[in-house]
């Protein structure tokens, strides 16, 4: 059994908190607010089906990787990766910082821990660039890391940067010539 399976077996109430943040009324607020301002996009949108391609991706690389992070951790990161979006379009603020700001407080409401919320914190602060999880970047507070290592947060974080870029149908995209991504970035098929 894989470390997943087991500790969500152990804890059945998990999947409820996934439930919380799916309904938390700020979560609701910022992803309606994100989808109205995106309603004319013809590029990728930041929508339910974006956040849960990106949660199943984020799910099968920690698997296949055996990286000892919970399924409700995983989907609680992906849900709220990109929470900060409405933020960055109305003044401009980096979504990843918007979203650590809008996320500690939903964690905090659906019962998540302090080192629970500083490893998904960690993960949504760095998402963005890559660059950030080489440099050491670090959005989450040290008193909110104690129970996953630096090593498993920042493979965390690497894992979330690589399902949302995954996430991604560049290859069946009617805008991609017309996207800002470069060519070598652009998902040609759909593997992952």
């Amino acid at each position: 059994m894989s470390p997943h399976t087991s500790e969500n077996s152990q804890h059945p109430e998990q999947p409820d908190r996934v439930r919380r943040i799916m309904q938390h009324p700020e979560f609701r607020l910022e992803l309606e607010k994100t989808q109205h301002l995106e309603k004319d996009r013809v590029f990728c949108r930041h929508d339910w089906q974006h956040l849960l391609d990106t949660a199943r991706i984020m799910q099968i690389l920690c698997l296949r990787e055996n990286l000892p992070v919970r399924n409700d951790l995983i989907y609680a990161a992906a849900l709220l990766h990109d929470i900060g979006r409405a933020r960055q379009y109305e003044d401009g603020t980096p979504h990843d910082l918007a979203g650590v700001q809008i996320a500690g407080p939903i964690l905090a409401d659906c019962g998540y821990t302090a080192a629970e919320t500083g490893l998904i914190l960690y993960a949504i602060g760095s998402h963005r660039l890559h660059a950030a999880l080489t440099a050491g970047s670090d959005p989450a507070p040290a008193s909110e890391k104690a129970k996953y290592s630096e090593a498993i947060q920042k493979r965390f974080a690497q894992i979330m940067y690589a399902a949302d870029k995954k996430s991604r149908p560049c290859y069946i995209c009617n805008a991609r010539k017309d996207c800002n991504w470069p060519e070598e970035r652009k998902n040609r098929t759909p593997e992952i």
